[in-house]
């Protein structure tokens, strides 16, 4: 008995002491590009994470991971076009902050489609899916809708418009909550209001939205963002002893922001907000929220991106990294990580999506998914039909792309294609939204096959001719870079012999700053018949990625 106690206790102390040594590091962010908006949950020993997607599909992307470092795509939760589709919506309209949440068994997703039914919950078993038919909520008027279940009840909060809708400043919103039904999946009751502009609505304070509510230590703690989805953007926290308040904000809000530092500083991180706390491995408690990474001013491609930082509990209330006044791209943390086959997300990396069998969950379409337009083969990998649309309308052109995920990177494609006239081209695109990309392309003129480079136009369909280069009939390939806010377009008619066919093209252009909206940048893969009806199609053979951004070289 007291051998077996002896060693009970030495394997413990062993346990103890290899938990102890174990470390890593967060890299920041730690989903790279276009995941806006993110919501996070701990089931067990998992974390699931979702992002806005507005007018992309599939929508709402599900990421899955065991140590918040290293997250892998398990699916799509608008995945079928029967569930929902944004044709004729504009590319940053859509769907707008989603919420993940997780009940005995069942997984919640509750989000907003903001122009067309409002907001709306899906349900799954298993959060790489298949998810429900979208239930729409019309009681629930407003946006970025989130569930917090309580004991035996369930609650649904959101941003709504000011008292009997008469705002006393501009961006003057409240936060409300109904009880919810997670089974009938209706709202309970009579609805009420938690927040009044703002914690302190003498100050005018805007956009109070993303509230989450989490119970610790006997208090309610409501927390949301304020202040717009810029520079000025932060998370604010108030707590109650009761669900439904009267909810006391904290004297030190915001507990996040960026707002207050030099616009000057080195690699900043700017714009920083709309927050969820979950439970680290460690058991201390995280902050996954968004944040921008702007290479000049307020310039960024790369759209809104999902951090994450520590959360420090002082006097019983929540401070995100009060250690650091600037967000930091490296947090050690005191745990060990648990790596997942999947690529990267944060840092530096590269990689080569190949199609044969199925298309990767994280390449997107435009608006909707129309089967009929691709196909996939070894031999050929991905053919695109030509279709008559074109990407500066609002329906479903011949168009896959995946994010741009640093300010420093390529994309590059081997294209098979001719043309038949000079309305038909293929080739590789860098697109922030329908009036501002640039489209690297092959096509004819002058009966003369062509490489060319076209820039959007500000409205209307007909594409500025930046460059245009003549090429033998056969395979090309084509490169684009991006350096920061400059991007260069390169063709081959060999693997690795490359030919510039414009350099030093303005990417300010493709900044949200200049195209506004909500959106980052996608490198896609496009084909265009050009309003005319065709037989033509072009096949690509991969989509070779490479980011290397310096600040992660410097630190």
């Amino acid at each position: 008995m007291i051998r077996t106690l002896v060693f009970t206790f030495f394997v413990s102390g062993l346990q103890a002491f290899y938990a102890h040594g174990q470390s890593t590091t967060l890299n920041n962010p730690i989903l790279a590009g276009f995941y806006p908006d993110p919501s996070a949950i701990k089931v067990g020993t998992d974390y699931y994470l979702t992002n806005s997607t507005f007018s992309y599909f599939p929508g709402l992307p599900v990421f899955h991971s065991k140590d918040l470092k290293h997250w892998k795509q398990i699916g799509n939760v608008i995945s079928r076009p029967s569930q929902m589709n944004f044709m004729g919506h504009r590319m940053t309209r859509g769907l707008f902050a989603p919420s993940i949440s997780y009940n005995n068994g069942i997984y919640y997703v509750v989000c907003t489609l903001i122009d067309k039914g409002g907001n709306f919950v899906v349900t799954a078993k298993d959060p790489a899916g298949p998810w429900s038919d979208p239930t729409f909520l019309p009681e629930v008027k407003g946006i970025d809708p989130s569930l917090y279940f309580d004991d035996a009840k369930a609650y649904i909060m959101y941003n709504s418009d000011a008292p009997d809708y008469k705002p006393l400043y501009p961006g003057h919103r409240t936060i409300r909550m109904y009880e919810f039904d997670p089974v009938s999946l209706k709202v309970v009751g009579e609805e009420k209001i938690l927040v009044n502009g703002g914690v302190d609505i003498s100050k005018k304070p805007v956009w109070i939205e993303a509230p989450h509510i989490l119970r610790r230590n006997g208090w309610y703690y409501l927390y949301a963002a304020e202040g717009g989805t810029s520079v000025n953007h932060s998370e604010v926290v108030l707590r109650s002893r009761n669900v439904w308040g009267p909810y006391q904000p904290y004297e030190g809000n915001p507990i996040l922001t960026q707002r207050h530092l030099p616009a000057d500083r080195r690699d900043p991180i700017t714009s920083a907000g709309h927050a969820q706390f979950v439970e680290g491995p460690d058991g201390k408690t995280y902050a996954i929220f968004l944040a921008v990474r702007p290479y000049r001013d307020n310039f960024y491609n790369t759209g809104r991106e999902t951090f994450i930082a520590p959360v420090e509990w002082k006097n019983d209330w929540p401070v995100v990294d009060p250690a650091h006044q600037e967000l930091q791209y490296r947090y050690p943390v005191a745990y060990g990580e648990t790596k997942v086959n999947a690529r990267p997300q944060s840092g530096n990396f590269q990689y080569t999506i190949t199609f044969e069998d199925q298309l990767d969950p994280a390449l997107l379409f435009l608006r909707t998914v129309d089967s009929t337009s691709f196909s996939l083969t070894k031999a050929n990998g991905l053919t695109l039909v030509l279709k008559p649309e074109t990407c500066m309308e609002t329906g479903n052109p011949s168009f896959i792309g995946k994010r741009q995920q640093h300010l420093y990177c390529s994309a590059e494609t081997a294209l098979s294609f001719s043309a038949t006239s000079d309305n038909e081209k293929a080739g590789l695109v860098i697109f922030q939204d329908e009036h501002h990309f640039y489209y690297l392309c092959k096509s004819v003129a002058d009966g003369k096959n062509v490489v060319q480079l076209y820039k959007s136009p500000a409205e209307g369909n007909a594409m500025e001719l930046l460059a245009q280069a003549y090429v033998p009939t056969g395979a090309v390939f084509f490169r684009i870079d991006a350096k920061g806010e400059q991007y260069s377009f390169h063709y081959a008619l060999k693997p690795g012999k490359w030919s510039l066919l414009k350099d030093n093209v303005d990417g300010t252009f493709l900044s949200t700053q200049v195209a506004g909206g909500f959106i980052g940048c996608l490198f896609g893969m496009y084909a265009t018949s050009s309003g005319r009806e065709t037989a033509s199609k072009a096949s690509f053979q991969y989509l070779k990625y490479a980011g290397k951004d310096p600040v992660y070289e410097q630190r």
